[in-house]
């Protein structure tokens, strides 16, 4: 009874915006404490207000400034802001590498502002493991829009797309970012797409590649149902084009809100949360079997060909169940 009291007081307290509650939360979450399914139930009923934008796009091309940016004019707009930055793990200590960081910090004093670096911890997709619950925590301290940072786009680091409402995918000019784009897969992530420090020699050449990459798509123009990506030009280290992006995000939302698309996206957000949660402890049940002797035995079987690994596979299953 204490420790749910305890979890209780907590998210009562990061529900006022007490900066300390909100990041013990987050701690809980990341260290998977034994009280991470009393955080999850208190946290359930205060959900589902915020508006998830992930930011992700090559090494280099601007996201911390860009994020610090958009964190500015949020605030003018009175907005609370939370923001998730999810680092690559240190290969020594696990922890993130936090050089990009330092950029952000003319917010850390703002009470309206709650920022947290995540280590990735090895986990694929360019997020943390511990992200989908960290986006909980902001959501019911009462931000009205989280903004999660990636590490990094790549062939395997689009996961983004599945925990955020609108997806801003960044280029810069210089760095082959629109041939990248096509073999990433970005174009299809992509509900923004940001051409930051436009002020360089070839912007304008890169948002032409956007522009003829997205036309090769089918051509729906009088189609209100599905959206457009719009293409943005920033400077974001002066702050020029930053208001255009949060009128292309409130633009997608309205479309989202019009269309049943925000629904559409969060149910498939708590599809692949569910799913996620299951097969983790499915594998820790597995553990336990290999433990236990059952998986050797089987594996031992498929070796000396009495069994085949489906059949192994079957009769692992079973024994899961009926334990």
């Amino acid at each position: 009874m204490a420790r749910q009291l305890a979890v209780a007081d907590l998210v009562a307290r990061a529900r006022e915006g007490d900066p300390r509650s909100v990041a013990r939360l987050i701690s809980m979450v990341e260290d998977d404490s034994p009280r991470l399914r009393e955080v999850a139930a208190a946290l359930a009923p205060f959900t589902g207000r915020a508006q998830v934008v992930g930011l992700t796009g090559s090494p280099g091309v601007g996201k911390s400034t860009s994020t610090s940016a958009l964190v500015g004019a949020l605030r003018a707009r009175g907005s609370r802001v939370g923001v998730l930055a999810v680092d690559p793990s240190s290969p020594f200590s696990g922890g993130a590498l936090l050089g990009d960081r330092v950029r952000m910090q003319e917010h850390a004093v703002d009470g309206g502002v709650f920022i947290r670096s995540m280590a990735t911890r090895g986990h694929l997709g360019g997020l943390a493991g511990a992200t989908p619950q960290a986006l909980r925590v902001l959501d019911a301290a009462g931000c009205d829009i989280v903004l999660v940072e990636t590490v990094g786009v790549g062939q395997s680091e689009i996961e983004v797309v599945s925990m955020a409402d609108t997806t801003v995918v960044l280029l810069a000019p210089g760095m082959g970012d629109g041939i990248q784009a096509a073999k990433a897969g970005i174009l299809e992530i992509a509900d923004v797409f940001v051409v930051n420090k436009a002020d360089r020699d070839g912007a304008d050449q890169t948002v032409r590649d956007l522009r003829y990459m997205l036309s090769l798509g089918p051509r729906r123009e009088r189609d209100d149902s599905v959206w457009k990506p719009p293409i943005v030009k920033t400077i974001a280290a002066k702050g020029q084009g930053i208001s255009d992006v949060l009128d292309e995000l409130d633009r997608h939302r309205e479309w989202m809100d019009r269309t049943g698309e925000r629904d559409r996206r969060r149910q498939a957000r708590a599809e692949t949360e569910i799913e996620a949660i299951a097969l983790a402890q499915l594998r820790a049940r597995i553990g336990d079997i290999r433990g236990g002797g059952t998986l050797p035995e089987l594996a031992k079987k498929v070796v000396a060909g009495e069994l085949d690994p489906y059949g192994a596979a079957d009769d692992l299953v079973e024994s899961l169940a009926s334990g």
